[in-house]
């Protein structure tokens, strides 16, 4: 059934009068993180929103279209759920350091948190350890505190410090602490995972779980339910170490193949940053693709074409590490908003 989205009064007057405060300062922001990284060498770039394929992860959701050409020829076309592809054929070209504010799309997600369309800041940093992205992370927070001008983000009843250091946590030790679960007892050597080993230590630490959930579902429901809403409480939370199978575009630990080089930034409980250290194998890549669009078709139906480019370009692309923080969410931590569309110049309907 198609729905007609109800009236939206962002524009009204009176409705632009209580969110410009945020917007103001959302500006002042992007133009200190902006002064940021060209004060650090890095080069502003623009990724073209069109793309061939949205992204291959199993639960990100696009928005489609197609090109018609001049004959009336018509090519399936996607709104990108990130400039990642787009960004790592710039390394292959070249570029060593680059940044940028993209709009992107991602379907069936929308609440105080989530809208359709958003602004993801990805930076990249070529033949740099993914670890200095976490020092990156702590510096913008903090930039984005002063600039605002608050000393503490506070979201839900939680307290964060945006200028206090980070506090560097595994998935195991978070799982451990938050769950009594010991999560790679259920992840072999080579990255495998024992669905039925995680499934029972859920089970005894009160998480709900189904007989079809995977591992993955259980390893997510475990993540939402106990360790999330911990995380960031009174300084930020650099939760890493993510086990293979959930860092589809990650290259594996070498201390650790079990795990990847991934971490996320936390703060009052909110995600605000997703880093890897990048794959550059790209048949290994080409698996986990291929993987990724088998559990989406399993789950919604659908897949998503692959790249082709994209792995053709990782055959000469650096070693490399990347981050993408999704700023509109640190506009509202920085800011004191309640709700994502209080940050967004023109929110979508709906």
């Amino acid at each position: 059934m198609v729905k007609t989205p109800p009236a939206s009064p962002w524009w009204r007057p009176e409705s632009h009068r209580d969110r410009r405060p945020f917007l103001v300062l959302r500006g002042r922001i992007k133009t200190a993180i902006r002064a940021w990284f060209e004060a650090r060498d890095f080069t502003e770039v623009e990724a073209a929103a069109l793309q061939v394929s949205p992204g291959n992860e199993a639960h990100l959701h696009a928005f489609a279209t197609e090109a018609i050409g001049p004959a009336g020829e018509r090519t399936p076309l996607y709104l990108h759920t990130s400039p990642e592809f787009a960004a790592k054929k710039l390394l292959a070209a070249g570029e060593r350091r680059i940044f940028d504010f993209a709009r992107v799309w991602r379907n069936r997600e929308r609440g105080p948190l989530h809208h359709p369309e958003f602004t993801m800041l990805e930076w990249y940093r070529a033949e740099e350890p993914y670890e200095t992205l976490m020092e990156d992370c702590a510096a913008l927070l903090a930039l984005a505190a002063r600039t605002a001008g608050t000393t503490m983000f506070r979201f839900r009843g939680i307290d964060c410090d945006p200028f206090a250091a980070p506090e560097r946590l595994t998935l195991a030790e978070a799982f451990e602490r938050f769950a009594g679960v010991d999560l790679l007892a259920s992840v072999a050597a080579d990255g495998s995972t024992d669905r039925d080993a995680l499934a029972a230590s859920a089970t005894g630490a009160g998480v709900r779980v189904a007989g079809d959930d995977t591992w993955a579902d259980i390893f997510s429901r475990v993540l939402v339910e106990k360790v999330e809403p911990r995380l960031g409480a009174g300084r930020p939370t650099i939760l890493c170490e993510y086990p293979v199978s959930e860092a589809a575009l990650a290259r594996p630990k070498a201390a650790d193949p079990r795990v990847a080089e991934r971490f996320e930034l936390y703060a009052c409980g909110v995600e605000l940053a997703n880093a890897f250290g990048e794959l550059t194998d790209a048949g290994e890549q080409r698996r986990r693709f291929e993987a990724e669009m088998a559990e989406k078709a399993r789950v919604y139906g659908e897949r998503y074409p692959i790249d082709e480019d994209f792995l053709a370009a990782l055959e000469i692309m650096p070693a490399a590490s990347g981050s993408a923080l999704g700023f509109d969410r640190l506009v509202m931590l920085a800011t004191g908003a309640s709700r994502i569309e209080q940050v967004l110049w023109t929110p979508v309907a709906g």
